[in-house]
């Protein structure tokens, strides 16, 4: 892909398992086209961007991996659930991140608008409604 101008907001950056970089573009077909592109993401690793403006209406679990969560603006705290109990992960500083660990279902509580880098291996995610 030829462009100028690259924007992880609008040009994720897939690694593969055989950790090669692939740029594709953001937009409403990615994940379905992921899915089909990288052999259901076994053993990559997804680089992406997202601004919130509310609270996630839905859980999310990577079970293939950790997930790093940055935040680029704004403030967010992320809810995990682990086999004690909930924990959070406050993300109110930009630059501050999180880790959030393989196989635990977590969402998010977005106390002003943000946006928020993630690292996420793909393989196998869930999501659940809240």
């Amino acid at each position: 892909m030829s462009t100028s101008r690259k924007f992880i907001d609008e040009l994720f950056v897939v690694i593969d398992s055989e950790k090669s970089a692939h740029v594709e573009i953001a937009d409403a077909e990615i994940y379905s086209r992921l899915e089909a592109n990288y052999s259901g993401f076994r053993g990559c690793e997804l680089i992406s961007c997202h601004s919130f403006e509310k609270d996630w209406d839905s859980w999310e679990n990577h079970p293939h991996g950790d997930e790093v969560v940055l935040l680029l603006e704004g403030n967010v705290t992320f809810l995990l659930q682990l086999d004690h109990g909930q924990t959070s992960i406050v993300l109110e500083k930009m630059g501050s991140y999180g880790i959030v660990p393989k196989n635990t279902w977590h969402t998010a509580k977005v106390h002003s608008p943000s946006k928020v880098l993630f690292i996420t291996p793909g393989e196998g995610t869930m999501l659940k409604n809240i």
